[in-house]
């Protein structure tokens, strides 16, 4: 962007404009302070690009927004999520925008506060979401990018940039569905969209790790070289809340406890498994906020064992469970007790393009489904269980099972659904074990 081409002038114009719409304080704009962290973070980035300061029209509106964030600290940090983390972030935008030292500091410490909380040592948020996640590091990105800009000391985060970089598909972008998606796509100077990852990967892997390879338009806006490239995965690897494994094109990953921090969905022991770009067995999304879709953040909605057709745990709204599962880790997996004492194990092998996938069930249940939501295309059920064009699958118990190919639904992205093929198996006491074999096509 050329500062003399006249886009300083355009965006007071465009800024001031919205700010005679929206009044302070009033309308939905203005009812959740990451909103103004957010729009902040994006109106600091926006002069930063144009090497302009703030007029004095928008030093009043940015301090406007620095009020709103500094009204709900408490509420802002008791999420334990996103909002901890943008939050803060945008209190520090402000600060330095106003040149208020007060401010920053104050952006500062929190934000480094909820860092050292909701971040582990090994990468994973506290909000086990792949789109928060690639939210999380937007936001670090973008500020650790202002920091700069004013003389701060870094503040780096590699071991996010890696959990997300396990993740993402380097053909496409995508990243599994796991936990909430609202289709976030923060200061997309790339205009890649919610459903490529790449740039948000990219630009972060450049500010918080000192890595980062290829092209990218965004990362060339904000004067970003490319690096040295990020070290491939690991072929089995662990973090809070999710294990992974890589075989060749193939890659699989386990949803996992212990929960630590409030889950989003019913999705303990949920298994997705990709072959190359293609996501095999499937999330089902999120759908929407509003309207809510239950059943896809509940445990049919998910590659897992449904006890007597109830959730793992009750739902008390949106993005609230009660009574947790316990659950933990096994040496090829993981395992969750539920509230009514029913547990699960699930062991995950792989041989070469064969996967299989081991449940060990014990509690008091009587019934019981184990679903396997699969890619849309031509399944045709068999008598041990379904093949396609992407795979075979096998399900054999140590006793009577029912068979089914029934359809779903999916949310690809936010505010879509769509039918879905769905592989069930359905079995009653006294089995105890049941084994799933996914042979991938040579």
């Amino acid at each position: 962007l050329d500062p003399a081409g006249g886009w300083s002038g355009r965006a007071a114009a465009w800024i001031a404009d919205w700010a005679a719409a929206n009044p302070a304080f009033r309308g939905p704009n203005w009812a959740s302070g990451q909103e103004a962290a957010l729009r902040v973070l994006h109106l600091a980035l926006a002069l930063g690009l144009l090497e302009a300061a703030p007029t004095a029209a928008m030093r009043s509106l940015i301090a406007l927004h620095a009020r709103r964030i500094e009204a709900t600290p408490a509420y802002a940090m008791a999420q334990d999520n996103n909002h901890a983390i943008s939050e803060p972030a945008g209190l520090l935008a402000c600060g330095l925008l106003l040149r208020d030292p007060a401010r920053v500091a104050t952006g500062e410490a929190r934000l480094a506060a909820a860092c050292r909380r909701l971040i582990a040592p090994d990468g994973a948020f506290a909000q086990l979401s792949t789109g928060y996640h690639r939210l999380l590091l937007d936001v670090l990105a973008v500020t650790e990018w202002l920091r700069r800009r004013h003389g701060l000391r870094p503040r780096p985060q590699p071991a996010a940039v890696r959990w997300l970089h396990r993740l993402v598909d380097p053909a496409t972008g995508a990243t599994p569905r796991l936990g909430h998606q609202d289709g976030s796509a923060f200061a997309d100077l790339s205009l890649a969209g919610p459903a490529d990852a790449r740039p948000s990967l990219q630009r972060a892997a450049r500010l918080l790790a000192g890595r980062g390879d290829g092209a990218d338009p965004g990362c060339a806006w904000l004067g970003l070289p490319p690096m040295a490239p990020l070290p491939p995965p690991e072929p089995a690897w662990t973090s809070a809340g999710l294990r992974g494994w890589h075989e060749g094109p193939a890659r699989a990953f386990l949803r996992t406890g212990p929960l630590r921090f409030r889950p989003g969905h019913a999705d303990l022991l949920h298994l997705d498994l990709w072959d190359g770009p293609r996501a095999l067995l499937r999330d089902g999304g999120t759908g929407a906020y509003n309207p809510w879709h239950p059943a896809l953040a509940a445990a049919a909605g998910h590659n897992t064992v449904e006890f007597d057709g109830r959730d793992q745990m009750p739902a008390l709204s949106r993005f609230l469970h009660g009574r947790w599962p316990r659950g933990g880790l096994l040496p090829e997996g993981g395992w969750l007790r539920d509230h009514r004492g029913n547990r699960q194990e699930r062991r995950i092998r792989v041989e070469g393009r064969c996967w299989t996938v081991e449940d060990r069930l014990a509690g008091p249940w009587r019934s019981a489904a184990l679903r396997w939501r699969l890619a849309p295309g031509p399944w045709r059920l068999t008598a041990e269980g379904a093949e396609g064009p992407f795979a075979r699958l096998r399900i054999r118990a140590d006793g009577p099972l029912t068979l089914g190919l029934e359809t779903g639904e999916e949310s690809p992205a936010y505010g879509v659904i769509r039918p879905v093929p769905v592989l069930v198996a359905r079995f009653r006491r006294p089995v105890r074990r049941v084994e799933t074999r996914i042979r991938l096509p040579d």
